[in-house]
């Protein structure tokens, strides 16, 4: 495939983000009709970024700007050298930078995938040296990509997608099956709607035969064999580990000796208050992460994996969250019923685990594919 090596500014508009008044955080900007996307959405975006968590006002899209749908955002502080197209017109901050292709000379899927397989392993090498570990749009526009001609880009961003569109189905796929267990846990243990509930004495808000226990005194004394530290992380390798990040795995190691395999274990990010199910083996993060187990033959670690998600920690900010988690209460029901349960609720995660094993090896194929189209080995 012929390529002409070629900048940013060669194939479209880029521009940083917008975010102009001081402080940032004033509560007068927000809560408004318009996306507004941070670094952390580029992150966990998929080909398309189609979910935010915070929008502007009238007053916040005044000191911002609106990006039309179909720009490519490249983050260039906190998470570096994430991109995701948008799905929609949306704000960002200006450690967000925004390209828009000119249509006759690149396409945006094209130049997405090309970035990610040529530049986030790299971008670290345009950032030495600077106090803060940022890529700076200078820096991005000094890139020369090798670029082949319109045609060539959209057929090699055609395959590439349909892996992505794949990804995207199996993500949604997952997020009904969590949704429908946590629905289910919601009806039996919250609105105390279980099947029989209708002949059973409610007694000072507890069931009859139900308790209520504090969650530290139902926590097992899980083994420690050792911690990951992040910047020891592999880009792939024998053993998963797993910390407190929003993506499922975060990364791989091969020191065995760190291996847990007392399985299902459920790990607790003590600073996001992710809960992950776990029932392969895995490495521990080393940024906070708290594993979990149930001391109590009735207590499945499905149906307890479901109680800890069901507790609200989010008025707690920015803090240590194990310590609060720890003086919460659950519920502990009969036996008969935390079995029915666990019946329904254990088939769901086994299928929430092949999904993401199936979306692992989606990614790793496409991420293999691309230089071997680029260099013709692989027809587009």
């Amino acid at each position: 495939m012929s390529c002409a090596y070629k900048g940013l500014d060669e194939l479209g508009y880029i521009s940083r983000g917008r975010s102009r008044h001081r402080p940032r955080d004033a509560a007068h900007l927000y809560g408004g009709p318009y996306p507004f996307i941070q670094t952390g959405d580029v992150k966990h975006a998929g080909l398309y970024l189609t979910e935010y968590t915070q929008t502007y006002s009238e007053e916040g899209l005044v000191q911002s700007r609106m990006w039309p749908a179909g720009t490519l955002c490249i983050t260039i502080a906190a998470n570096i050298a994430d991109t995701s197209i948008l799905g929609f017109d949306a704000c960002f901050p200006d450690s967000v930078i925004g390209f828009i292709p000119d249509n006759k000379k690149a396409d945006v899927r094209f130049i997405k995938y090309l970035f990610d397989a040529l530049l986030q392993r790299k971008y670290k090498q345009f950032t030495q040296g600077a106090a803060q570990d940022n890529l700076s749009q200078a820096k991005l526009l000094s890139l020369k990509l090798p670029i082949p001609g319109i045609i060539e880009q959209k057929q090699v961003a055609d395959v590439l997608s349909a892996y992505d569109d794949l990804i995207e189905n199996n993500r949604r796929r997952i997020q009904l099956l969590e949704q429908a267990a946590r629905l289910l846990y919601k009806e039996w243990f919250v609105h105390l709607r279980f099947p029989g509930h209708e002949h059973t004495k409610i007694i000072d808000g507890v069931p009859e035969g139900w308790e209520k226990k504090q969650v530290k005194n139902l926590l097992a004394k899980v083994k420690r064999p050792g911690k990951i530290l992040k910047e020891d992380y592999l880009t792939d390798g024998p053993i998963p580990c797993i910390d407190q990040s929003v993506e499922f795995i975060g990364g791989f190691t091969d020191q065995v000796e760190a291996m847990i395999d007392e399985l299902p274990m459920i790990v607790f990010g003590d600073h996001t208050r992710i809960l992950k199910f776990i029932d392969f083996p895995f490495a521990c993060g080393a940024d906070g992460t708290q594993l979990l187990a149930s001391n109590d033959p009735i207590i499945s670690q499905e149906f307890f994996f479901f109680s800890l998600n069901s507790i609200d920690l989010s008025n707690y900010f920015y803090a240590r969250h194990f310590k609060f988690l720890k003086d919460k209460y659950i519920f502990r029901p009969t036996e008969m019923l935390v079995e029915h349960f666990t019946r329904i609720a254990k088939p769901i995660m086994r299928q929430i685990k092949i999904l993401r094993e199936h979306n692992a090896r989606l990614a790793k194929a496409r991420d293999l594919l691309l230089p071997k189209l680029m260099n013709g080995e692989v027809a587009a």
